[in-house]
């Protein structure tokens, strides 16, 4: 498979922290490759690799202004993670459910003379 025909979804685009940080730094503001690779301790050329990742998922663009390349973030991708996580919520919602019942009871159970015995 050649390079040009590698296309990344939105997954693998997030599944990278690097590319997260990035994405999260480009939630405040559109910023330059520049500003964006002063938050890395890796090389332009790196940075770039990531921001080409996350290019190909429609996370973010980049236009030339004068010398820079500036990166403006596109959120709207983000949203079939969004539903794709929102399926799962449902097993997350019952386990916390459950755990809030265990600890409520077990809270109720607990006797304050039984805490005192053991000083």
């Amino acid at each position: 498979m050649s390079a040009s025909a590698q296309k990344h979804d939105v997954f693998q685009a997030i599944a990278d922290p690097t590319r997260r940080e990035v994405l999260r730094l480009l939630s405040e503001k559109e910023r330059p490759i520049s500003e964006i690779t002063a938050h890395f301790p890796m090389s332009r050329t790196a940075i770039a690799k990531h921001l080409q990742v996350l290019s190909e998922a429609e996370l973010v663009s980049g236009r030339k202004v004068g010398r820079e390349k500036i990166y403006t973030l596109h959120p709207e991708p983000l949203n079939e993670l969004k539903d794709w996580l929102s399926y799962y919520e449902k097993f997350w919602e019952n386990k916390l459910s459950i755990l809030k019942h265990i600890v409520e009871n077990s809270i109720l159970n607990v006797n304050p003379s039984d805490e005192t015995d053991k000083k």
